[in-house]
């Protein structure tokens, strides 16, 4: 249980740091393309481009950001599968705090007041959650649902994107959701994928959970890249944190055998409901925060200012 801890506790560290530099990576990229005056990088919408999407790839924040993504990933792979998914899935999640520290001093956004507050009780449900957690489910499962898990998150990334890019310049916290939803249905893939232990590479290469895997980190890696770029970083990011906790929580209850400790379980429900509640708070007023922001701060880093 303790390594399990430690192992996501730094998942969410690597997250958290690797959402500012993105979110830095981004901006900077936006940047160039409003001092160009061109729509090239915006669609009819009003969203970002994939070629815009692309150069704010490139950017090296964004680079030595996604490699400290590709870090937490593997963390929280092996967190993902030493406790209970609604433990380490809310503790992953807890990127939102290091995001929204980090943000104050190289994004320049100011924290208010309730922004704190929602923080502070962000991190008092991971302790009651730490505290609740019981064993984690075997993760052992029918062919069936591997399957389910490939198709579901296919549907969610593909269809999520196109409804995200007709949806523009309104669609941050919706891309946030989406793409915390795909990294959720990652950390179910991880957990029943087969061929892991003992290692079975034809097993390993033939279960659809390992495609499930890859299509919904990369395309909740786009739409992450997205709500960045349209949107504020504390508010796309918690987005996604209720995306990422939410339905693998539950899912590890009701289907993977997770389990708190005796006597425990309304601790564990309200730990994990006051953590929800607090990334929708913190999504709630960063979004409405930044919004309050001087214009001459935060115009030139929307694309949607470019006329289109």
């Amino acid at each position: 249980m303790l390594i399990g801890l430690i192992t996501a506790v730094l998942a969410s560290i690597c997250y958290g740091t690797g959402s500012v530099l993105q979110a830095v990576g981004s901006r900077k990229s936006a940047r160039r393309e409003a001092a160009k005056a061109s729509t090239a990088g915006v669609t009819q919408h009003g969203g970002p481009s994939l070629s815009s999407t692309a150069k704010a790839a490139m950017t090296w924040e964004f680079i030595v950001g996604t490699i400290l993504d590709f870090v937490g990933f593997g963390l929280g792979a092996l967190a993902a599968r030493m406790l209970p998914l609604f433990l380490s899935q809310t503790v992953i999640s807890a990127n939102l705090v290091v995001t929204a520290v980090l943000s104050v001093k190289m994004l320049g956004i100011k924290l208010s007041r309730r922004e704190w507050t929602s923080i502070a009780v962000v991190c008092g449900s991971l302790v009651m959650l730490a505290t609740a957690a019981g064993h984690e489910g075997s993760g052992q499962t029918d062919m069936a649902t591997h399957w389910w898990l490939l198709a579901i998150s296919v549907l969610l990334m593909v269809g999520g994107t196109v409804v995200v890019r007709l949806m523009g310049a309104g669609a941050a916290i919706l891309a946030g959701l989406l793409s915390g939803l795909g990294f959720g249905a990652l950390g179910v893939g991880v957990r029943i994928l087969d061929g892991v232990d003992p290692f079975d590479l034809v097993t390993f290469l033939s279960d659809p959970a390992l495609y499930a895997i890859l299509v919904a980190g990369i395309g909740g890696m786009y739409l992450h890249t997205v709500a960045l770029q349209i949107g504020s970083v504390n508010g796309a990011t918690a987005a996604l944190v209720v995306g990422e906790t939410v339905l693998p929580g539950t899912i590890g209850v009701v289907w993977l055998g997770d389990a708190s400790r005796p006597g425990f379980g309304w601790v564990a429900i309200v730990g994990f409901l006051l953590a929800v509640a607090g990334a929708v708070a913190v999504a709630w007023f960063g979004k409405h925060g930044e919004e309050s922001d001087t214009a001459a701060e935060e115009r030139p880093l929307q694309l949607v200012d470019a006329p289109g």
